[in-house]
């Protein structure tokens, strides 16, 4: 129809000159906890207080989120395509002007993300580690995990790198629901980050490892056959080799 697809911004801007930092959230239209992180994030800011200026995208996937999908309009996932083409399709062409028009700008990117479809998630993030200052970002969070990630996947967080920006990868939650307890976890560890670097007031939390467990990699384990899945171990529980993590079940309830 012609008509502009409009980009939900909020922006504060501090009376004092500094970084700019760039919050996003909902790249896949059905992670929604992200988008109220930012919201609860922009209302504790005071720009009187405020040196450089801090940048949210509570909505980045605005057509997938709008049909409560979590892949874009032509069904692909545009996490995994950044930073898109200026003369692509329109996923492409989208994921071009999100970087190109916005993100280009920041000088540091925290980016929400959630679990997929049929998933539950700890709060973990994802970073390069061997990043001096990316390691810090990640630490900060004071997340029950970290992944070592290097950004070299198409992601925005991939992206953003390429452009010389420091980025890390926000896993808060599950997709489809507003999860409370999440909401009001999950800024802590943004705050920690601004006033590590001086963006609001505030004790500097150092960025140390503490209980965040540092993971050199993460995969998935799929089952051998279909069936009814009981999984034993809760998010974050440390299983050892041998253990027992599943038990699989046929449709009488006899264990397979």
């Amino acid at each position: 129809m012609g008509i502009p697809i409009l980009l939900p911004l909020m922006v504060a801007k501090g009376r004092k000159s500094g970084k700019t930092i760039g919050v996003t959230a909902a790249v896949h239209g059905n992670e929604l906890n992200g988008t109220s992180v930012i919201q609860r994030l922009f209302k504790e800011i005071d720009i009187h207080t405020l040196e450089g200026i801090v940048v949210g995208i509570p909505i980045v996937n605005v057509p997938s989120f709008l049909r409560k999908k979590r892949r874009f309009l032509d069904g692909v996932d545009i996490v995994h395509i950044m930073p898109g083409k200026e003369n692509g399709n329109v996923s492409q062409v989208y994921a071009w002007r999100i970087i190109n028009r916005i993100i280009r700008y920041f000088d540091i990117l925290l980016d929400l993300h959630t679990a997929s479809n049929g998933r539950v998630n700890s709060y973990y993030v994802r970073a390069d580690m061997d990043h001096y200052i990316v390691r810090k970002m990640a630490l900060l969070q004071q997340a029950q995990n970290i992944v070592h990630n290097p950004p070299n996947d198409g992601t925005l967080r991939g992206a953003a790198d390429d452009l010389g920006i420091p980025a890390i990868t926000m896993e808060v939650g599950d997709p489809n629901l507003f999860q409370k307890g999440v909401i009001s976890d999950s800024p802590t560890g943004i705050r920690n980050l601004l006033c590590y670097i001086g963006t609001t007031p505030g004790p500097k939390t150092n960025p140390e490892q503490g209980d965040t467990i540092v993971c050199k990699r993460s995969y998935w384990i799929y089952a051998d056959t279909g069936g009814l899945l009981t999984v034993h171990p809760a998010v974050t529980n440390i299983v050892k080799k041998d253990e027992v993590i599943a038990t699989l079940r046929n449709i009488w309830g006899n264990t397979i």
